[in-house]
């Protein structure tokens, strides 16, 4: 989740770089954060999307080859982990990422058989999946992504949808945030940080919070079947090590759109660290899954 993660430090790898811009911006996800955040990323994807993605999937013509899946900004590799044992028959997972060391520690941790037993393989491309076209895609199957729109502008997203209904192929995006936190117990502080936070993603044309509706708007003018869930984050004892980072991430992108409201974050920062680690705090964080089902081509996807 953009800006939700622990605050940049000197020396940190970026994980996915969208386009090309400031080199001096800093890195959207640090690994650590990606490593840390995958065990809730996986409690909270939709399962119900998938029987709908499998009957698509199996009505594919062609399928003797295996399907071709292409995972975009896959960062450490998590949503093929997730996904690929959840699938039936051989696949081929095309890992997408602007960091050759993320894509390789992606590929080397990627999983290696199908829900069924069948053979999944790995290949890797290193390139800007802002801008990925419809020939990227020839003889895709499916498109995944994860914790990806949020970081896409309007324009992006166009060009995503473009892409994947060009190609006839399906796309699952997940855990895309919207915009909505709840902690217990609650603080008369909630609402306004999580409205500054909502107005840094914002910032510089991203979507942030918008990300859903606009992808299901896109989608959905290119002539595809949308279907989305709800996937939050449900944070507890158990997850005091994420539940941490989040804070300190949430409150520091807050704090970056808002200054003024330093002086009384610090104080509700102190607070709500120290009742993460005396295991009386609870945080849900709002997500949602999307699965777009474009207008099968006759191409071979």
């Amino acid at each position: 989740m953009p800006g939700a993660g622990p605050v940049a430090r000197p020396g940190e790898r970026p994980t996915v770089r969208l386009r090309d811009g400031d080199p001096e911006e800093p890195p959207r996800y640090a690994p650590e954060w990606l490593q840390l955040r995958e065990a809730a990323d996986a409690a909270a994807r939709a399962p119900e999307l998938l029987d709908p993605l499998r009957i698509r999937l199996a009505g594919l013509p062609g399928r003797t080859g295996g399907l071709a899946v292409h995972d975009l900004g896959c960062g450490t590799g998590s949503m093929g982990r997730w996904l690929a044992p959840r699938l039936d028959g051989a696949q081929h997972w095309v890992l997408h990422d602007r960091d050759p060391y993320l894509l390789h520690f992606a590929a080397v941790a990627s999983p290696r058989s199908a829900a069924d037993g069948s053979r999944v393989t790995v290949e890797t491309r290193r390139g800007d999946v802002a801008r990925l076209t419809p020939d990227a895609l020839t003889g895709a199957a499916l498109v995944t992504a994860s914790a990806l729109l949020d970081v896409l502008t309007r324009e992006e997203v166009g060009a995503l949808a473009d892409a994947c209904t060009g190609a006839g192929c399906p796309a699952l995006l997940t855990l895309s945030v919207t915009g909505r936190v709840e902690l217990a117990p609650a603080d008369p502080l909630d609402a306004e940080i999580a409205e500054a936070f909502n107005a840094h993603q914002r910032r510089t044309g991203l979507l942030g919070p918008d990300a859903v509706s606009v992808a299901c708007e896109a989608f959905a003018e290119r002539g595809a079947t949308i279907r989305v869930q709800p996937s939050p984050w449900r944070l507890g004892p158990e997850q005091a090590a994420l539940t941490e980072q989040w804070l300190r991430g949430w409150v520091g992108a807050a704090v970056e759109q808002r200054p003024e409201l330093r002086e009384r974050t610090e104080r509700y920062l102190e607070a709500r660290l120290a009742a993460c680690a005396a295991g009386t705090l609870r945080v849900t964080v709002h997500h949602s899954d999307l699965l777009a089902l474009p207008r099968p081509t006759g191409g071979g996807a």
